[in-house]
């Protein structure tokens, strides 16, 4: 006997719909899986055979071949054994014919016959939503992540044997889950932050806002306890919330990766790894099966780099293609998975490795070299904003309050959303340099202080595009149509040669 039944596998961060395949013949008993699986698919023969005896149901002692189809595509994960052990059931007349057309089929199998999640549910039922499939059967605790894909029927799978009952229509289909409401992690915090914690540090606050306003890179360099960090860690409280593509994108790969969030992700995601951090870890990778990085699980939010001269200087170089590109692209023998990774970066860093700086700086000049050396000039040339921090003083007053900036930094991304409609880019930083003078126009006093600007400070031809897209978002702050020479210079002024 045949029995086909849909599931999914991972393909990187995107789920790619697979068919199962059970084939059950005369013959010695035997259990052959093929398609390209990994070791957990393998080892799925145990589970499955326990799960079907614990649930009193029969494990054909005959010739068993599982064929996963497409079979030039590698199988990870153990999400195929549910669909196996419903094709052996369909293959043994244990289910009625044509019971799983048009279904899709997700889970683990324990020991005891339990269906258990697995990571990447959203991954899995989103591929096979776009492959036409119009019900999913998921297990109970990812059922309400699999409410998050529309137009899609969800039922819940408890136990094997409560399920072979469902499906046979002895039994009614356990409620599902209520569905989740969305997240905002900035409500999860249990100590709030806000700008208005910041006192001083006037030209810091507005680098920030213009950070957040274009999704500008930025790179701040000061001493230790000039407010550095505590600056960088309010950047979350003044970005906007996610649009509902952006924060379903966003919540399916943060469910690859095994940590989805208890509904879908309305704030940006915030991540911050430490300075020891690997390659891998930052921009993905791995030995059996490539893995979202840093970068990626930044997308569509904030990646925060804390003393950045103590980063591996060959992590940093890693992350000079994904800044530009804004994808990952991980090359193994069996082909290349393209990561997203449209992440906004903040990094702070100390001037050398004393932190002091001159003038009450220890180090010798060798060591400040070297120092500086781990910072490639290619990378800092990536960053749009670079700022020496220096401490604030004993009486300055706070700032405004993240609500306050957080007005205008909304006002401006609407405006950018306007005037950039119909092009594959979002934000002021996105836009490419051969679309510079068409997206960004400038004439008469605000062209010649360009110009002048870039021959002053002997800028790049990408340094000299940067501060323009800055000063294009310092406008739309300031709620001005055209750039001006005022916004030029501002610019300029936020890109200091640092550390």
């Amino acid at each position: 006997m045949l029995a086909s039944v849909v599931s999914a596998t991972l393909l990187g961060v995107e789920g790619q719909v697979v068919t199962v395949e059970v084939h059950v013949s005369p013959g010695l008993p035997a259990y052959h899986v093929v398609g390209l699986p990994d070791t957990a698919v393998r080892e799925s023969r145990e589970r499955v055979r326990a799960a079907l005896l614990s649930s009193e149901l029969p494990w054909p002692q005959q010739r068993i071949t599982v064929n996963l189809a497409p079979g030039g595509v590698r199988k990870t994960g153990a999400g195929f054994e549910l669909a196996v052990a419903l094709g052996l059931l369909l293959g043994e007349g244990q289910l009625p014919a044509g019971v799983l057309d048009g279904v899709g089929v997700v889970g683990e199998l324990g020991l005891d016959g339990s269906v258990r999640a697995v990571p990447g549910t959203l991954a899995f039922v989103d591929a096979l939503r776009r492959a036409g499939i119009t019900t999913v059967i998921v297990p109970e605790v990812g059922a309400s992540e699999a409410m998050l894909a529309a137009d899609l029927h969800v039922r819940v799978a408890r136990t094997l044997g409560e399920l072979r009952a469902c499906l046979k229509g002895e039994a009614p289909w356990p409620d599902p889950p209520p569905p989740l409401a969305p997240v905002d992690l900035a409500d999860d915090e249990a100590d709030p932050l806000d700008l208005a914690d910041v006192r001083g540090l006037t030209w810091a606050r507005r680098a920030l806002e213009v950070a957040a306003g274009g999704h500008h890179h930025l790179l701040l360099s000061g001493p230790p306890g000039a407010g550095k960090t505590m600056l960088a860690r309010r950047l979350a409280t003044i970005m906007p919330r996610l649009r509902d593509d952006e924060a379903f994108e966003t919540t399916r790969i943060h469910s690859v990766a095994g940590c989805a969030p208890a509904g879908l992700m309305r704030a940006v995601p915030v991540r911050a790894p430490h300075h020891t951090a690997s390659v891998a870890a930052l921009v993905g990778g791995g030995a059996a099966r490539a893995r979202p990085g840093e970068v990626t699980m930044a997308h569509r939010g904030i990646l925060f780099l804390d003393e950045l001269g103590e980063f591996p200087p060959s992590a940093l170089d890693a992350l000079r293609q994904p800044l530009e590109e804004r994808v990952v692209r991980i090359s193994r023998q069996q082909g290349t998975l393209t990561f997203p990774a449209d992440f906004l970066l903040v990094a702070c860093t100390n001037p050398c490795p004393c932190g002091l700086g001159p003038p009450g700086c220890s180090c010798t000049e060798f060591q400040r070299a070297r120092y500086r050396r781990r910072l490639s000039a290619p990378l800092l040339d990536r960053f749009d904003l670079r700022l020496a921090v220096r401490p604030p003083e004993a009486n300055d007053q706070a700032g405004e309050t993240s609500e306050s900036v957080r007005g205008r930094v909304i006002n401006a991304v609407a405006r950018q959303a306007a005037r950039l409609a119909g092009t594959p880019w979002r934000h002021n930083g996105h836009i490419p340099a051969g679309a510079l003078e068409r997206l960004i126009p400038l004439s008469g006093d605000a062209a010649a202080a360009w110009r002048a600007q870039s021959e002053l400070r002997v800028m790049t031809g990408r340094g000299a595009a940067r501060v323009r897209r800055v000063a294009r978002t310092i406008a739309d702050l300031d709620d001005v149509a055209d750039v001006l020479e005022a916004h030029i210079m501002w610019a300029a002024l936020l890109r200091e040669d640092v550390p």
